[in-house]
């Protein structure tokens, strides 16, 4: 493996935790009754930071967005994918 990779692997991680924030904020958001369906729009974008996660040499980045993910799907249950 050459540098340049090596590096690129080592910089997903921290862009995955960036995703992986962002989304655990607006899943945060999304709990405020009536905003639910915010949840469709942020998995999506959880699932991203899942698979830059997943191609990073570390795991806290993948951990954090499959937390966001299950929260996200909990929340859409709780309201039945709308509310």
């Amino acid at each position: 493996m050459d540098v340049r990779q090596r590096h690129i692997e080592a910089m997903l991680n921290p862009l995955s935790l960036l995703v992986g924030l962002v989304a655990l904020v607006a899943v945060a958001v999304a709990f405020i009754p009536m905003l639910g369906w915010a949840n469709w729009l942020i998995i999506p974008l959880a699932v991203i930071g899942l698979g830059l996660g997943a191609m990073s040499d570390k795991t806290s980045g993948r951990n954090l967005n499959i937390v966001v993910i299950v929260i996200g799907l909990i929340r859409l249950s709780i309201g039945g994918g709308i509310f």
